[in-house]
């Protein structure tokens, strides 16, 4: 489902998806006897062509230029779940911001433990560890930055619910809870990061938004991070949040996105984050098709 907004930036786009919801909504409380052919949504398509269920997943896509909205899910759209290592998008903003962390260059010396990934088992950059999601890094960092940063930066991002919870969460809450956020506010963050109008310095976006670039090629940008929430006795969430800055092919500008979805098969679903919201930037231009 698409649509157009017209009406100011952030509150046009929850205008928008809850205009959205209420139509998918509408839709299914029609008579079938009445109800004419439904459309065909994109999303759903690209997703379900990479193993992703609809029904058990949220993706929202927003162009900044002219404010078209796509989204699968329905209500799960504005559905909050806890963002794992996608928090480490405003996470690195504000160790910047905060001089939590110098750049992109300072060095982290390994304790030696073995972790279950082996790019982590060394010692490395706060820029590589954003690349590699390398938590124990950012479990150092997040407290450094001091729980009253962390609350009011979340807050002026409007990221979620912004709750960091108790002293013995400081460096756990992205990845169990009490942080949540939902696929809809994800995107009023990303287009606000991609826009820099969020209350950064210009040096935290000089900093901090290359080493968030995924891909590059002539013509356009990937920015993002994936994300995996892991909590025993609950369902595994899949996460993958960030932007494409496109100047080529039929459709250019920048799209901030979001897809969270239902893991039940833990890790070995993990690819198909990246894969189907790709598919989807596709599938609606926003990315050049494959060759």
């Amino acid at each position: 489902m698409m649509l157009a907004v017209t009406s100011s930036a952030g509150t046009r786009l929850r205008a928008a998806l809850l205009m959205l919801v209420a139509a998918v909504l509408s839709a299914c409380a029609t008579p079938v006897c009445c109800a004419p052919a439904p459309e065909k949504n994109p999303l759903e398509q690209a997703l379900m062509l990479e193993g992703v269920n609809p029904a058990s997943s949220a993706l929202v896509i927003y162009r900044l230029e002219d404010e078209k909205v796509w989204a699968s899910g329905g209500a799960r759209i504005r559905e909050r779940f806890t963002p794992a290592s996608t928090s480490k998008i405003p996470h690195t903003l504000l160790a910047y911001e905060s001089g939590a962390v110098t750049g992109p260059d300072e060095r982290f010396e390994w304790d030696g433990q073995k972790r279950f990934v082996d790019s982590w088992n060394e010692d490395q950059t706060f820029g590589e560890a954003f690349q590699r999601s390398t938590v124990w890094i950012y479990q150092i960092v997040v407290p450094r930055i001091g729980a009253t940063r962390l609350t009011e930066g979340l807050e002026a991002f409007d990221y979620g619910n912004a709750d960091i919870g108790g002293p013995g969460q400081i460096t756990r809450y992205w990845l169990e809870g009490p942080l949540a956020i939902s696929a809809t506010e994800q995107v009023e963050f990303l287009a606000r990061l991609a826009r820099r109008t969020l209350p950064l310095s210009a040096r935290t976006y000089d900093l901090a938004v290359p080493v968030m670039v995924l891909e590059r090629v002539e013509g356009w940008t990937l920015y993002g991070k994936t994300g995996w929430k892991s909590v025993e006795g609950e369902m595994d969430i899949g996460w993958f949040a960030g932007w494409v800055e496109q100047s080529a092919g039929d459709a250019p500008g920048t799209y901030a996105f979001a897809l969270n979805m239902d893991m039940p098969g833990g890790m070995e679903e993990a690819p198909r984050r990246r894969a189907a919201v790709e598919r989807a930037l596709r599938e609606i231009g926003a990315l050049p098709p494959q060759s």
